[in-house]
């Protein structure tokens, strides 16, 4: 074997091993912390693509570098450790970005629904959480309603807040279960016909998204969905309120 067939012989075991890594941790990350659709909503697939792909090349192209047989066993084994643990550190670093930004409720506030993440929620408010809900759940978002508030002074100083960047649908001290919501739902929202009728030009694919959980606009409302950098659309049950599936629909 020649020298430079050792060191892609040994980069490409290298990168096989990263592969096979980066893939358990994907399945941790769009399984668990980000399913469909709050990987495309909350930009954990961006994310979570940039941060695995550098730490993927970065060790088997640093083995194509310093691999070379005429080194002994223990200077081997010694570099190719190191290596290990940087990438391994990389690697944590990244999913530990990937899981301080993950969503952790899906929270109607008021007339839409909010995508809310562990990022979003003040950590003074933690403890204000209502007993029996999760406040920073790790399996994926939860369904919440924000409750009703108990006076103008609470409502303006919400209102304070969220202009300064705390969403109400962010703040533990406003959720409360989604059955308690179900009722102002219902309220706020408007036929999926409506929506059609507004956006012409996506009637067919408003009709596909519906149909593929077995319904038709006439049995589906909708209601605006607010993510971390783009706007979607939440279709419900029209007498439960059950969430029933999402768009990329900006719906306000």
């Amino acid at each position: 074997m020649t020298h430079w067939q050792a060191r892609l012989w040994a980069s490409g075991i290298h990168l096989a091993i990263s592969v096979t890594v980066a893939t358990l941790a994907a399945l941790l990350v769009f399984g668990w912390w980000y399913p469909y659709p709050y990987r495309e909503i909350s930009g954990g697939r961006e994310l979570f693509l940039i941060l695995v792909t550098v730490d993927v090349l970065m060790g088997p192209l640093i083995t194509l570098t310093i691999f070379n047989l005429g080194k002994s066993r223990r200077e081997l084994g010694l570099d190719l450790a190191v290596i290990g643990l940087l990438q391994l550190a990389a690697l944590g670093y990244g999913l530990w970005t990937v899981a301080v930004a993950r969503p952790v409720h899906l929270v109607f506030e008021i007339d839409r629904f909010r995508v809310v993440h562990a990022v979003d929620v003040p950590d003074q408010l933690l403890e204000l959480a209502p007993r029996g809900l999760e406040a920073m759940p790790w399996t994926g978002p939860t369904l919440l309603g924000t409750r009703p508030f108990r006076s103008d002074q609470e409502k303006f100083e919400a209102t304070m807040a969220a202009l300064q960047g705390v969403a109400i649908g962010a703040r533990p001290d406003l959720w409360q279960p989604y059955e308690l919501t179900r009722a102002q739902v219902l309220r706020v929202g408007r036929p999926a016909d409506q929506l059609k009728s507004r956006f012409p030009a996506r009637a067919a694919e408003i009709d596909a998204v519906l149909a593929s959980v077995g319904r038709g606009a006439p049995t589906a409302s909708y209601v605006p969905l607010v993510g971390r950098k783009s706007f979607w659309t939440v279709f419900v049950d029209p007498v439960t309120a059950n969430v029933m599936t999402f768009m990329p629909l900006d719906s306000f």
